[in-house]
C-alpha cells in the first residue's frame, strides 16, 4: 500500500465570534470532490441565512485535488487562508467549511485573514487530526491456556485487539502496521511455542492514536 498520510478522524464543528461577526467552521473527512460538495452544499442548507460560506478542501493522498472559495469575502482573505492551514496541517481528504454571520463591524483584510485562519484551525481540532497508516487484519486462534500470555505480551506490542472469542481455543483479530506486521507476528509464535495459528485477512488503512 501507499505511505501513511494524515486527515480528519469525524466531522467537527467550533465557532468564534471577532467584533460581532459569527464564524462557524465545520469540518469533514471526504473522499471525493463530490462528498466535498455535498458536505459544502449540507452547510449551506443549515445555514441560508449566513451571508459567506467560505471552504477549502483536499482530495487525494498527495493534495491532487485543492479547491477553495472566498464566497464573496475580498479576495485572499477566506479560502486561501484557510487552505494554508490544511497545508501547513499536511492534511488530505478533508473538507473545511467556515460560515460567517456578518457582525455589522468590519474587520478590515488582514482581520478577516486572522479571523478564517483561526477558524479553519478550530475545526480541524474539532474534527481531531489523525495518522491513517497501512494496517495489517490477522485472524488469530491461540489455545486457551495461552491466552493470558499473549494478552500480556500484546499490552507491550503496538497492535490492537479486536472481538475476542472464548471457548476452548480464543479466535481474535489482530490489527498490526503493516511495517510491525513480520515483527510482531514473529514474536507470537515465539511466545507462543509455535501453538498459535494466524491468517492474514486483509491490509487496508487505519486510524492509529499517538500520532
Amino acid at each position: 500500500m501507499s505511505a501513511s498520510y494524515r486527515t480528519v478522524a469525524s466531522p467537527g464543528q467550533d465557532e468564534i465570534v471577532i467584533q460581532k461577526s459569527r464564524f462557524i467552521a465545520d469540518c469533514a473527512p471526504v473522499q471525493s470532490e463530490e462528498e466535498a460538495i455535498r458536505f459544502l452544499e449540507s452547510i449551506r442548507q443549515k445555514t441560508r441565512d449566513a451571508r459567506h460560506h467560505c471552504y477549502a478542501y483536499t482530495i487525494g493522498s498527495n493534495m491532487g485535488v485543492m479547491r477553495y472559495s472566498d464566497d464573496g469575502e475580498p479576495a485572499g482573505t477566506a479560502g486561501l487562508p484557510m487552505m494554508e492551514v490544511i497545508k501547513r496541517e499536511a492534511v488530505c481528504n478533508v473538507c473545511v467549511v467556515v460560515t460567517r454571520y456578518f457582525g455589522g463591524i468590519l474587520l478590515g483584510a488582514a482581520g478577516l485573514l486572522r479571523a478564517y485562519t483561526q477558524a479553519c484551525s478550530l475545526g480541524l481540532k474539532a474534527a481531531g487530526i489523525v495518522t491513517m497508516e497501512p494496517t495489517v487484519s490477522v485472524l488469530c486462534d491461540v489455545p486457551y491456556p495461552l491466552w493470558d500470555r499473549v494478552q500480556y505480551h500484546l499490552k507491550s506490542q503496538p497492535v490492537q485487539i479486536v472481538s475476542p472469542e472464548y471457548a476452548s481455543s480464543v479466535n481474535f483479530t489482530l490489527l498490526v502496521r503493516e511495517a510491525d506486521c513480520e515483527a510482531v507476528l514473529k514474536d507470537l509464535e515465539q511466545v507462543t511455542l509455535g501453538q498459535m495459528t494466524t491468517l492474514i485477512d486483509e491490509t487496508r488503512y487505519q486510524a492509529w492514536a499517538g500520532n
